[in-house]
This record gives structure tokens, C-alpha cells and sequence, in this order.
């Protein structure tokens, strides 16, 4: 078939005003036949960007990718049976009465699956090696669908129901994408209808405001729908609106969705979205950075040198040997499949490292090269998930990720060792030699978790301080394998929580589930750092005072004040591992091993220290009463996600908790987290008892002093002293005396609230040789007081304090 969108066919088509000035002058019709040529160059580009380029399709991981996309697409085309109300028999996307809101968004998302298997059978009809590579049939079934949907229900005379994304984003991305596939072999009729209902369901005034729907992951999806409308119907002013409307998203925010100072990114107004919608976003400006590069629309809008920052300073922090961290993605951690090949955390990972790869195409030259050397890094470490056997990747990511690891020229980066936090997320992210972990937190501004679209209703208490742990070469199934499925959600790692029995989705959807409380953060000088976290349960009357301080081979765990009148039993956490399908792991309380076998829960009192062979050690200072258990259980993506596979797995847990009882008034808990620690270190630890002095732990402060690192930070929760410390008002502060006879003071107001602050260190300083603006006045001598002004503008930024000690 001839190309019916001709340089001819473009300028009889463009209307009255464009044939005229075509028939006014020889310039004009050269500038409309150069427009014609581009629009024509740029579905080129994305086309090479969705089907990928420059890859060996006979070599792996390439040829069972592709012949495995052709099978697919087999089985979509032998299975399609175009009916009223449906294009697949398991896919019907109209109900005249749905029963329940939740149904109405089932049947829309129906609309959107459909296009993505039209997608799956337009590539395999595009690619190489598929067995379908040009093959008649199937694109007699493309269009047949095609036609199908656009007369049934995608169509400028439809008005939307159920899930507003399904229209103006689910549908039309796979749409688009496939009449640039299929474009040749479309009518110019069909063409017309196809891009005349994703005007309907997608007009201008999408993004007619950075508000609602239209922001952050969400803008840049709906903006790549305009793109590429304006690229198949070829249109300027379209493609003209999609660039312009990026310029919102670039800029920080210091409230609702986006990218903040700190690293922070917000999706939803209060849900930590970096692995998930983040992911989409910067996979979705890659791909339009690509595509309008070096043609009449390319995006130079100077603040996208903030997303090209934020690929070190939010997207980075939270990758670890090839997974991305599930505390910043959302509901996703409930999306899982039936194959245990696909760990989701990894999954993640592996997309944002391809966006990453893609995006550094269109960035300076240092960023692409600095970021191939983190995105060979991840790859040469992801042990646990090879990113070339990743079935998810596309082919493109994969082409993308396999050119950077042949690429002899790029050194691959070493993981970095240092603490960052993200007050505005309320996350935290702590890096040592060998592992890292971190914790998730719930505030004011930022919600328990996220439950909607059926996805993610049992996940409560996934802010209430969950503590995340990854080593580098050891325990990165952790949360990979079928951990959210099998997992007692009442128990997750780190938290403290009532046994209050709650229903799906406590607290409300989307987020509505909030604490009302402030102080959430801590103080960090990039090495260690002090966070606490006040906490309300969710749907309950729990209350209590969390604390963890990062040092270089453990993090100190403490809590206090807490209380709860529920009627029901409290929990602290301190380890629940996921030893997978068979594991067995040795298990050692104070030198004597526990059964391999699954055991209910027992009793240690006094317990010094214990050990999970392969994994951590835990010192209890002082001695404490905890409990563990051995056990084995089972459950189903389905469970925690009304989409998902109903495959049971089963997985052993080894859980280790402080019980406090029913109803507790003032309950308390301290242990020593050490990953990789080998159960000699461990039982040196708990011996050393020298080694860590707890400064308090109370309802009022929680602080801790350990001498071999000139480490001391309390928590005040209220002004007062502990040690030799006095605040004024509550504040977190950090303290790390170094050997060179100076020392860093970290000061930070997590509440948000302070006006004023002053703050005494019953030590000598000689002289104060850096502060920030923040403080107002210094005084030294035997002892150092420091006055702040206002802290509350600086977003629970630390403030660093320089000193010569006396």
C-alpha cells in the first residue's frame, strides 16, 4: 500500500489556509513539504525508539525475547473474536449497569488491555525473529481490532466511564504507538478516526492547567499522548502543546507532586513514588527528549537540567545492586506475577536503569557518562535477577542496558557508601560497605500507604517505621521473592504496630490514611544520622516514640512511650526474614541454636544477643525479653491485589519481636541491627557493653552515645537535656566528634514548626568555623550555645555546624 499520508496527501488535507499559502508562493510550499518530511522523520524516530535499534536479533537475550513476543502475539490473534462489547472474550469492556465503581474501572481497564495486545501483535509484526515479522494475517488483525475498538467504544462519541487513566492514558499510548507501527498499511480515513477520539478523550485543555490529574508522572504521559498525536496526524500545534506543557513538571515543588530539593519525589499529593510514577516520568521525558531532539521542537527549557540532577540526587539513592527500594513505590509492591523469575523490586530497577541509559542520550556528555558508569555498576551486582534475563525489559531497554555493559570504554561505579535523607518523603536511605537499608516513615504530608484500584489493601503499616535491609552479596530476595503475598502484614520489619484486626484498605484510598503528627526526620551529616519518627497506628489508638541511629556497621534501634488501648496486643518488630522456599537458616539466641524446623512462638528473657546464619546479628543491650518464631506461610499475588495471579507461593520467615502486651502504657524496646555480622561479632558486641550508652529513651527524648565513634544524637521530642545536650524546643540532634579535634553538630527541626530553637553543648569549643544562615548567634567557651532563628521554612533540611573543640 502506498503511503496515503504523502507530501501530496499532507498538503491537500491540511485545510483551506494551507492549500492557499501552498498555491501563494514556492517558499511557502517548500516550508510545508520540509514539515511533511519531519513529521515523517520524527515517526520514524519513535519508532526506532519502541522497537529499538543497533541489537543482534539472532543472539540472545534478543532471540528468545523476540520469538517469545511472537508466540504471544500468536495467541492474541488466534484467540481475538471481535463481539459487542469486546475484542477478546476474557476482555469485555462494556457493562450498560456496572454493580460497583470498582467493576466500572475493571470494565475501562479492559480498553486499555486490549490496545496493549494490539501493541504486542504490531510488534511482533514489526520486529525481526519474531515469526510474524510482515505476516498478512496478523495485520489483518491488527486492523481488524483496530477498527473494532474505535467503532465500539474508543471513539469521538463515547462518553468515559470508570477509570479516567484507561482513556486518556492507558488507551492512547498503545494506540499511538501502533498506528506508527502500522502506519503504511492504515487508511488516511483511519488515521483520521483513530486520532480523532484520542482528541476527544484527550483535548488540549489536558494540560490546560499543572493541576488534578495532569501532574508530575501523569502530565508527562498525557504530554507524550500529544506528541505523538500530533506526530501520526501530523500536526505542529500538537506536538507544540506537548513540549510546552513538560515545562511544569520540571521545576522543584515544596508541596503536592513532584521533584523536591531534597531528592524527594510525590506522586498523588502524598505518596513517595520514586520506583513507580517516577520511573514513568523519567521514562517518559527520555523518550521525548529523544524524539524531538534536532527537529523544530526540541525541549530546551532550562529547568530540565533539574531532572538531569535528580538522576543522582533521587533516582539513584534508592537503586541497590539492580533493585529500586519498594518504601518509594507506592501501591506497585503488590503487582507481582506467577513466574518467580519476576522479582518486582528488581523488575523496577531494571526500567529505571534503561530510562536512565535512554535519558542520558539528550543530557550534557559528563551526566551520560558518569550515569553509564552507575547503570554498569548495577548491572555487573544484580546477582540475584541478571537484568539481561529480565523478561519484562522491552527490547529497546534491553538493547539500551546491553550496549552500556559491552561498552569497554565505561568503568562501572562501585556502590556509594553515606546516609542521604528525604524529609519531604519521609524516607531515609543508609549506605555502609557491604549493605544497606532503609526506613519508611508516615507524617502529616505523607500517608501510612496507598490503597486503590484494588491494589495494596493490606498494606497499613508499611509507614509505621518499616526498617529495609539489603546486603551486597547476600539477601536481596528479601522483599524480591513473594515476600508481599506471604508475608504477615502485621509484622513487617522494623515496625511498631497494634493486633488490632483491620479491614482492606483501613483508612481510606488513595492515600487518605495520614498521621496527625509533625515530628517525623532526623539530622544526617552524610555519613551517620539520627531519625525518629512520632507514631499513630492506622485505625487505631496506638502511640509511640521511634528512633534509629545509623552508624558504620549497625543501625540502634529504640522505642519508647509506647501505648495503646485497642484491647489487643502491641508489636515491635525487630526482624521478620523471608528465607524463601527452602530455606533453613542456622538461628542462635545467646550461643544456642534454635530448631531448623518451623516452631511456634518462644520465649527468650534476658536475651543478649541473637543471629540469623547468612544474614544479621541483633544485640539487645542490657538484656531483653523477645520472642521468635519459625514458620512457614502461604498466600497469593490475588491476596494483596484483585488483579493478580492467584498461584500460591509459600515461604519460611524467621520472626523475632518485643511484645508488649495488651494495652501497653509505656512500653519500650532497644537492639542493635548488624547486617552481614557473623555470630562472633555479634556476641563481641553484646559483650562490649561499653560500646553504646543510651543516653534516654523515654516518651519526652531518645538518645545515644556511642564513644569509639564521638557519636551522640537525641531526639528531643520535647525540649529538655539529656547528657550533656539541652534544646530549648523539639529538634534532632547529631553530633560526630573526629579525632583531628573538631566536630560536626547536625540540627534539624522535623516538626516543621520552630521559630526559634537554642541549643547547649556542655562541651569546650574554641571557635564555631562554619554555620548556616540559620543560626543567629554562636557562643563558645566551655561550653556551646547555638541560637537558630526561624527553621521553620527550611523543610527539615539539616543544619551543619563546624567547630574547633576546646
Amino acid at each position: 500500500m502506498t503511503n496515503p499520508w504523502s507530501r501530496r496527501g499532507f498538503l491537500l488535507t491540511t485545510g483551506a489556509s494551507a492549500l492557499g499559502m501552498a498555491l501563494a508562493s514556492r517558499a511557502s510550499a517548500a516550508e510545508s513539504a520540509a514539515a511533511a518530511d519531519e513529521f515523517d522523520t520524527l515517526r520514524a524516530t519513535w519508532r526506532s525508539l519502541i522497537l529499538g535499534s543497533d541489537f543482534n536479533a539472532t543472539a540472545e537475550p534478543f532471540a528468545s525475547k523476540l520469538a517469545q513476543l511472537g508466540t504471544t502475539a500468536g495467541q492474541y490473534r488466534s484467540t481475538m473474536a471481535p463481539a459487542t462489547g469486546s475484542l477478546w472474550p476474557d476482555a469485555v469492556f462494556t457493562d450498560p449497569e456496572p454493580d460497583t465503581d470498582q467493576e466500572s474501572f475493571g470494565y475501562s481497564g479492559k480498553i486499555q488491555d486490549s490496545y496493549a495486545r494490539l501493541r504486542t501483535m504490531a510488534e511482533a509484526y514489526a520486529q525481526p525473529g519474531t515469526g510474524l515479522t510482515g505476516d498478512a494475517t496478523l495485520r489483518s488483525a491488527i486492523i481488524t481490532g483496530l477498527d473494532h475498538l474505535y467503532n465500539q467504544v474508543y471513539n469521538e462519541n463515547t462518553t468515559r466511564y470508570g477509570n479516567w487513566y484507561s482513556w486518556q492514558i492507558g488507551a492512547p499510548h498503545p494506540l499511538l504507538d501502533v498506528c506508527v507501527l502500522m502506519y503504511d498499511t492504515l487508511t488516511a480515513t483511519q488515521i483520521a478516526n483513530y486520532i480523532r477520539a484520542v482528541d476527544h478523550f484527550v483535548p488540549d485543555s489536558a494540560v490546560g492547567s499543572y493541576s488534578g490529574t495532569s501532574t508530575g508522572a501523569n502530565r508527562v504521559d498525557l504530554c507524550r499522548v500529544l506528541a505523538l498525536r500530533g506526530v501520526v496526524g501530523k500536526n505542529a500545534a500538537k506536538i507544540t502543546l506537548a513540549r510546552n506543557a513538560l515545562s511544569p513538571v520540571f521545576p522543584y515543588v515544596t508541596s503536592g507532586d513532584g521533584l523536591y530539593v531534597d531528592g524527594s519525589f510525590i506522586q498523588h499529593s502524598t505518596i513517595p513514588y520514586t520506583g513507580s510514577y517516577g520511573a514513568v516520568m523519567i521514562g517518559g521525558l527520555g523518550m521525548l527528549f529523544a524524539l524531538l531532539a534536532g527537529s523544530s521542537w526540541p525541549v530546551t527549557d532550562p529547568n530540565r537540567q533539574i531532572l538531569f540532577s535528580a538522576v543522582d540526587n533521587a533516582w539513584a539513592p534508592f537503586l541497590y545492586n539492580g533493585l529500586v527500594v519498594d518504601n518509594v513505590s507506592g501501591r506497585a509492591i503488590s503487582r507481582g506475577t506467577s513466574e518467580t523469575l519476576q522479582h518486582a523490586d528488581h523488575v523496577r530497577g531494571h526500567g529505571i536503569m534503561a530510562a536512565i541509559a535512554l535519558l542520558g542520550q539528550g543530557a550534557p556528555s559528563a551526566d551520560n557518562a558518569r550515569w553509564r558508569a552507575m547503570v554498569k555498576g548495577w548491572m555487573a551486582r544484580d546477582y540475584y535477577s541478571p537484568v539481561l534475563s529480565d523478561r519484562s525489559l522491552s527490547v529497546p531497554g534491553l538493547a539500551r542496558l546491553k550496549a552500556v555493559q559491552d561498552d569497554a570504554s565505561v568503568t562501572a561505579t562501585a556502590e556509594p557508601t553515606g546516609h542521604r535523607l528525604f524529609p519531604s518523603m519521609a524516607r531515609a536511605m543508609h549506605r555502609r560497605p557491604g549493605w544497606a537499608a532503609s526506613i519508611s516513615m508516615a507524617n502529616k504530608r505523607i500517608s501510612y500507604y496507598e490503597y486503590g484500584n484494588g491494589e495494596n489493601p493490606r498494606g497499613w503499616h508499611t509507614g509505621a517505621g518499616m526498617l529495609y535491609w539489603w546486603g551486597d552479596t547476600y539477601g536481596n530476595g528479601q522483599y524480591s521473592d513473594a515476600f508481599w503475598p506471604t508475608v504477615d502484614p502485621y509484622r513487617l520489619p522494623g515496625t511498631t504496630a497494634s493486633k488490632k484486626v483491620l479491614a482492606d484498605g483501613a483508612g481510606g484510598t488513595w492515600g487518605a490514611a495520614r498521621p496527625d503528627v509533625n515530628w517525623v526526620g532526623g539530622a544526617t551529616d552524610g555519613t551517620q544520622a539520627a531519625i525518629g519518627q512520632y507514631l499513630k497506628g492506622v485505625s487505631s489508638t496506638l502511640m509511640a516514640k521511634k528512633s534509629w541511629f545509623c552508624l558504620d556497621d549497625s543501625i540502634v534501634c529504640l522505642g519508647a512511650g509506647i501505648k495503646c488501648t485497642d484491647g489487643t496486643g502491641v508489636e515491635s518488630v525487630v526482624e521478620n526474614r523471608n528465607l524463601g522456599a527452602t530455606g533453613t537458616h542456622a538461628f542462635t539466641v545467646d550461643g544456642v541454636a534454635q530448631p531448623t524446623t518451623p516452631w511456634g512462638a518462644t520465649t527468650f528473657s534476658g536475651a543478649k544477643w541473637a543471629h540469623i546464619a547468612g544474614h544479621a546479628g541483633y544485640v539487645f543491650p542490657g538484656g531483653s525479653t523477645v520472642k521468635a518464631t519459625r514458620q512457614q506461610r502461604t498466600g497469593s499475588w490475588s491476596d494483596i491485589n484483585t488483579g493478580g495471579p492467584t498461584t500460591d507461593f509459600t515461604r519460611n520467615y524467621l520472626t523475632v519481636w518485643c511484645d508488649h502486651g495488651t494495652d501497653p502504657t509505656a512500653g519500650t524496646y532497644s537492639y542493635i541491627l548488624m547486617p552481614g555480622a557473623t555470630t562472633a561479632q555479634t556476641s563481641a558486641r553484646a559483650a562490649d557493653t561499653g560500646w553504646l550508652t543510651v543516653l534516654a529513651n523515654t516518651d519526652n527524648q531518645q538518645g545515644i552515645r556511642v564513644p569509639s565513634l564521638g557519636f551522640t544524637a537525641v531526639n528531643f521530642w520535647f525540649g529538655g537535656t539529656v547528657g550533656g545536650l539541652t534544646a530549648s524546643a523539639p529538634a534532632c540532634v547529631m553530633i560526630r566528634e573526629k579525632t583531628d579535634g573538631t566536630a560536626v553538630i547536625c540540627v534539624s527541626d522535623p516538626m516543621l514548626m520552630q521559630t526559634s530553637l537554642t541549643l547547649t553543648w556542655n562541651r569546650a569549643v574554641s571557635s564555631v568555623t562554619s554555620k548556616p544562615a540559620t543560626v543567629t548567634s554562636a557562643t563558645t567557651g566551655s561550653s556551646l550555645t547555638l541560637t537558630f532563628g526561624d527553621l521553620s521554612g527550611t523543610a527539615g533540611a539539616t543544619q551543619k555546624i563546624t567547630v574547633n573543640l576546646g
